[in-house]
This record gives structure tokens, C-alpha cells and sequence, in this order.
């Protein structure tokens, strides 16, 4: 909880996702690098201005993604991303590589001088639209300590979104996020079953009422049912509800997110 509360200034922060355009080499990618720049930042700059908390950067459009590993033109471009997302703002910045690329994204944070990394595959193992993903913790944390980063949080999926958990069906959210913690995450982050989808109230009140450790929720939050997840979360990341339409392709809109911000700080 250390970390948690040395990077977030504020309680209950809300993360506002960056969702890179397609990166160069990826099936997607269209725009060349000073225009995938300029589309970061200029989304980073709307979030502040609409009072956001803080600021993770992924790169959500490079599908289909490569599984544990990306080339150095996808993890050098997203390390510049954040470096001027960082100066830009001033705010808590975080990233996240699909898929699994947690080491890339490690360096990339290190590199750029932000403040946590969002990581699949921690511990146990699911499997993904990629394939199997097994677990990460020893060598990422290693390689954390390698690099001289431990001042980089890592917050870590548990039984994530668009996965399938058959293979440890018989051990409970709980029962992850305490192996996380084992483990020495700095936080879980709890989903849907898909972008967007709401997560488990239930399952979040359970994991509020047994650990003693960051809990972030990851999908699903809306004005309509944020006031379910504040008293039993620690922070929340949003990407999909801030567009234009709730769709996590669309642009930032700008009155979504003053809206949703103003809402919260009236329900805190």
C-alpha cells in the first residue's frame, strides 16, 4: 500500500486510458510516428484539462498482439509516449504493452521516468486470445530489481478479461490476489469479462473485506455505476466510458469525462 499511496496524491484516483494509435509494423498502423505522438498527447492534454487523476498508455490498437514480447519500435515509441505524456501533465503515468510484454513495459516505464506498469499474467496461468500465458512474477520482479526500477509499481491482472481461467478454476479471485500479494504485487486489478464489462461487485466486496493491499477495478466503470465500486476499490481505470459513445475506439470526449469527474467528487 506504500507505493499505491506514494504515487496516487489522491484518494480513490481515476486512471484515464491513452489508447495509442496502431504502432509501427502492427497490421493497424496507418499514421506515421510524429502523428501517433501528437494523438497521445493531445488526448493526455484533454484528460488534465477535465481534472483526471491520473494517465495510463496502451497500445490496445496493435492488434492482433504478440504474445510475452514486442520489437523495440513498439517499446521505444510508447517509452517517448509517456516520457512527454509525463512532462506534459505532471501526473501519475503508467503503461501497459500487450500482450504480456511486461518486461518491455518495465524498461519503457524506467526509461521515461513514470510511475507503475499494468502486467498479465503475474501469476498462475490463462489462457488468451494469444495463447497460454504463464506466469511472469520471478523474472519481472528480478528484472525490476536488475534495472534499478523498484520505485515502479507493478499492478497486476488477476483472472483478467478476454481469458479463459479452466485451467485454475478451483482457486478463487481471493485466492489469486493473495498469491499476487505473495508474490509482492503492488496492487491487483480486477475486470470483466471483456472490455467495458463491468466487474463482480460481489467479488470486489470480498476481496475489500479480506485483504489489506491495493484493489483496482479495470473495465466497466460508468457515472451510472460508480458509486458501487468507490467504497470497495482503491482506484479505477477508465478507458471505453470516456468516448464518444462508450466505444474504446472512438475520440476522447470531453464532457464525459468532466461529467464523470464532477459526479465523483460530489459522492466521495
Amino acid at each position: 500500500m506504500q507505493k499505491f499511496q506514494s504515487i496516487f496524491k489522491k484518494e480513490k484516483p481515476i486512471i484515464g486510458m491513452v489508447h495509442v494509435q496502431a504502432l509501427p509494423g502492427t497490421p493497424k498502423n496507418r499514421l506515421d510516428t510524429s502523428k501517433i505522438i501528437d494523438e497521445a498527447l493531445k488526448e493526455a492534454r484533454l484528460y488534465k484539462k477535465a481534472g483526471i487523476d491520473s494517465i495510463m498508455i496502451e497500445n490496445m490498437h496493435d492488434v492482433p498482439y504478440l504474445k510475452g514480447k514486442v520489437g523495440h519500435e513498439i517499446s521505444s515509441l510508447m517509452a517517448l509516449i509517456a516520457y512527454l505524456i509525463k512532462q506534459e501533465t505532471n501526473l501519475p503515468v503508467g503503461i501497459q504493452i500487450l500482450a504480456g510484454a511486461n518486461k518491455e513495459a518495465l524498461a519503457a516505464a524506467k526509461a521515461s521516468n513514470i510511475d507503475f506498469i499494468r502486467a498479465e499474467g503475474f501469476v498462475f496461468a490463462h489462457t488468451a486470445d494469444e495463447g497460454i500465458i504463464e506466469a511472469q512474477a520471478g523474472e519481472l520482479l528480478r528484472y525490476r530489481k536488475m534495472i534499478d526500477a523498484n520505485s515502479i509499481a507493478i499492478f497486476t491482472d488477476i483472472k483478467k478479461k478476454h481469458s479463459s481461467h479452466a485451467i485454475t478454476q478451483d482457486i478463487s479471485l481471493l485466492d489469486t490476489a493473495k498469491a499476487a500479494q505473495f508474490f509482492l504485487s503492488d496492487g491487483v486489478i480486477v475486470t470483466g469479462n471483456h472490455t467495458g464489462t463491468a466487474a463482480s461487485v460481489e467479488e470486489l466486496k470480498t476481496l475489500n473485506d479480506n485483504l489489506d493491499f491495493p484493489v483496482i477495478v479495470g473495465s466497466g466503470i460508468t457515472q451510472d455505476n460508480v458509486a458501487n465500486y468507490l467504497q470497495i476499490c482503491d482506484a479505477m481505470i477508465i478507458g471505453s466510458y470516456f468516448k464518444e459513445d462508450g466505444y474504446w475506439e472512438n475520440k476522447l470526449s470531453y464532457e464525459r469525462i468532466t461529467n464523470f469527474m464532477d459526479f465523483v467528487s460530489k459522492i466521495k
